[in-house]
């Protein structure tokens, strides 16, 4: 047996070989496929949608909000990954009857660097979680500096429709928001996904509205709805999973986060 801590410092003790991995995690299980470990993946959600075949070939045990237990159990795991934000505290603590449950806590880039390089040290994969970490690390520092030049602009990220809801302070939208030169109207709120008012858009000087598409899968006839409800003609739909998924998606990120700023300037 060997231990670890998860990013909570929550210690677990693990066989010397991971065998047989559930992921309730989307973007925990890229990361997995692109770490080569496919095949030890037994287990998803049913929105682990990268690669887009690997839900044909595992066994789907639910959302990441609610899961059937018993699904999981027959799978014989050796271990349960999920995350802070993405599932409830409940769960995980029904999970650890089954096996040992690593939970992630990623808020910026550096958070998922770690997450990365732990995933290699449990997983036996280090070289592999070395590669990718560096990569990111690399591509990040880049475009970083790319946008010292861009002017900052007054953003609203919406995450969903009735109600109206927007990522707030301690999120990892509001990271990479910050790192686009996006200053977040409602990062100042209590709540990490406060609802609003659209009345607050221009209380709070938004010059920039983006809608994500996901959670809620802001399409365009809700978009050209909103910009005349709003009258705002700088409304955007953004893809989400570039805002939202940490990981080895980070990689292509920055590509399309250069493509953004270019359609926005």
């Amino acid at each position: 047996m060997k231990v670890f801590y998860d990013q909570l410092n929550r210690k677990l003790e693990l066989k010397d070989l991971l065998r047989r991995i559930v992921s309730l995690v989307p973007s925990q299980t890229e990361l997995l496929v692109d770490l080569g470990l496919r095949k030890k993946i037994v287990g998803v959600t049913k929105f682990c949608v990268h690669p887009e075949d690997l839900r044909k070939e595992k066994k789907v045990v639910g959302g990441t909000k609610q899961v059937h237990y018993d699904r999981i159990k027959a799978l014989a795991p050796d271990i349960i990954l999920c995350n802070k934000e993405e599932n409830t505290e409940e769960m995980v603590t029904e999970l650890e009857k089954i096996a040992p449950v690593h939970v992630s806590n990623v808020m910026t880039i550096e958070d998922s660097l770690e997450l990365i390089l732990q995933y290699g040290e449990i997983f036996g994969v280090t070289e592999k979680a070395s590669e990718i970490s560096e990569k990111i690390a690399f591509l990040k520092n880049e475009f970083q500096k790319e946008m010292e030049k861009v002017p900052e602009r007054k953003v609203a990220y919406f995450i969903w429709k009735n109600p109206w809801m927007v990522a707030g302070k301690d999120t990892f939208i509001d990271h990479l928001l910050e790192l686009n030169r996006f200053k977040n109207a409602f990062s100042e709120k209590d709540s990490r996904y406060p609802e609003i008012e659209l009345e607050q858009l221009e209380q709070q000087n938004v010059e920039l509205v983006l809608l994500s598409t996901e959670p809620f899968p802001f399409k365009l006839k809700v978009r050209d709805a909103f910009k005349k409800e709003v009258k705002m003609d700088r409304v955007h739909i953004v893809d989400g999973e570039y805002f939202s998924w940490y990981g080895s998606r980070l990689i292509s990120a920055f590509a399309y986060f250069r493509k953004l700023q270019a359609v926005l300037s």
